[in-house]
């Protein structure tokens, strides 16, 4: 059976992927959905993304592009609700999906579902449809608790993902070890997970004069090391406070930090409580939510960028700072030792000690950040990572599912 255009219905239920990263529930994933599904249909497919309604005020469907919309639907009450109460509406989230694809007449060839919750809705879709079911966790739920920073991921959690991870048709994986991971701690099978990267917006994260983006943000005078994510205690942030008095000119230095969280004011008071028992309060920025289309200017401002994470899923902040033309230190989490070449557009880092960050903070800090040449080298090493190279290895993925389907 030949599908000449594919028809896809994604499902990301508790995450709007037109929310703003680094709030509550809403980070790289929602980046991933929105931007994976504009490039498909530019290249010709059909994309319904279904969401539940998190803002009485949106329209029931937005356009993402000439062939993809988003599609927000009731399940619960609106706005935020936690994750796992988003899981008791998941019967109802699955048949709203399923009566709306009915009142429009609308025929899908495959269900992409993003994240565990999705994934269960996407089973039960995918069945009542009879069309391949392909599933991307961005997170794995007993990785988390093997890391032991936060709180446990529920065993529910870990059940249905790896109930999800032996029926669904394909596993789309963004790194190889996350593929590992998932053989490993849910015994998927090998040949069912297809590894394609994440991608990144180059036409949005490029280069910029540093020099103005420094000044645009008042940061002129000083070198800037720059933290963008969610404020939880897994992404390391204090472990990156605990190195800024280990660099050689700490005076000098400023650490901005980006984003919002699941953990909210506890955790900002926790790390704004850190500085000042470290005596760096002065050098410390907060400077909250950042829309994402304005993150592009903190990424030029800064002289390097920071990730010490004990777990990311991918690292697409470090493909967000290197397109950007600014080195990236992380730890070796996700898919970054892969992305950033060891001692030319950064460091990957064993662990989060802050000895070795400042180390290796350091050594960025002394090169000359703002050199033209040096920023358009780092940016090129990235660029593989285009939205349109991953779209076609997703578009070529989904084919090979749909036609084993029906083979």
């Amino acid at each position: 059976m030949v599908v000449e255009q594919l028809k896809i219905a994604m499902l990301s239920v508790h995450s709007c992927p037109l929310g703003n990263p680094g709030t509550k529930d809403t980070g790289g994933m929602s980046v991933y959905i929105r931007e994976l599904a504009q490039e498909l249909a530019a290249q010709g497919l059909l994309v319904d993304v279904y969401t539940r309604v998190h803002d009485s005020e949106d329209a029931q469907i937005i356009e993402l592009g000439q062939t993809a919309r988003l599609i927000h639907l009731r399940a619960g009450e609106d706005g935020y609700i936690h994750k796992l109460v988003v899981y008791s509406y998941l019967p109802d989230f699955a048949c709203n999906v399923e009566n709306f694809r009915k009142r429009n007449s609308m025929r899908y060839d495959l269900v992409f579902s993003h994240y565990w919750l999705s994934g269960w809705a996407g089973k039960y879709l995918a069945q009542w449809w009879d069309v391949p079911h392909v599933m991307m966790f961005h997170t794995l739920g007993a990785v988390k608790n093997s890391v032991g920073i936060g709180e446990d991921e529920p065993e529910l959690r870990t059940k249905t993902e790896r109930l999800l991870a032996r029926d669904c048709h394909r596993i789309i994986a963004a790194s190889e070890r996350e593929k590992e991971d998932l053989i490993q701690h849910y015994s998927a099978s090998p040949e069912g997970i297809s590894v394609v990267p994440c991608g990144v917006n180059l036409n949005l994260f490029q280069p910029m004069d540093k020099k103005i983006a420094k000044q645009q943000l008042g940061f002129d005078r000083d070198k800037v090391i720059l933290f963008v994510g969610r404020i939880e205690p897994l992404k390391g942030i204090d472990q990156l406070l605990r190195a800024m008095p280990y660099l050689k000119n700490s005076h000098r230095s400023r650490l901005v930090i980006v984003g919002d969280g699941e953990y909210g004011q506890y955790e900002m008071e926790r790390l704004q409580k850190l500085s000042q028992d470290l005596h760096i309060e002065d050098s410390i920025t907060f400077s909250g939510l950042i829309k994402h289309e304005k993150l592009n200017h903190f990424y030029n401002a800064a002289d390097v960028c920071v990730i010490p994470s004990y777990y990311e899923s991918f690292g697409l902040v470090a493909l967000e700072s290197m397109a950007c033309g600014t080195p990236v230190v992380a730890t070796n989490v996700g898919d970054l030792k892969s992305i950033v070449q060891q001692g030319e557009t950064g460091y990957v880092v064993m662990d989060n000690t802050p000895g070795v960050l400042a180390s290796k903070i350091d050594l960025l800090l002394s090169k000359s950040s703002s050199d033209a040449e040096y920023m358009s080298s780092i940016r090129a090493s990235v660029t593989r990572f285009s939205w349109l190279n991953i779209a076609q290895e997703i578009i070529k993925t989904c084919r090979e599912v749909v036609a084993s389907r029906f083979a």
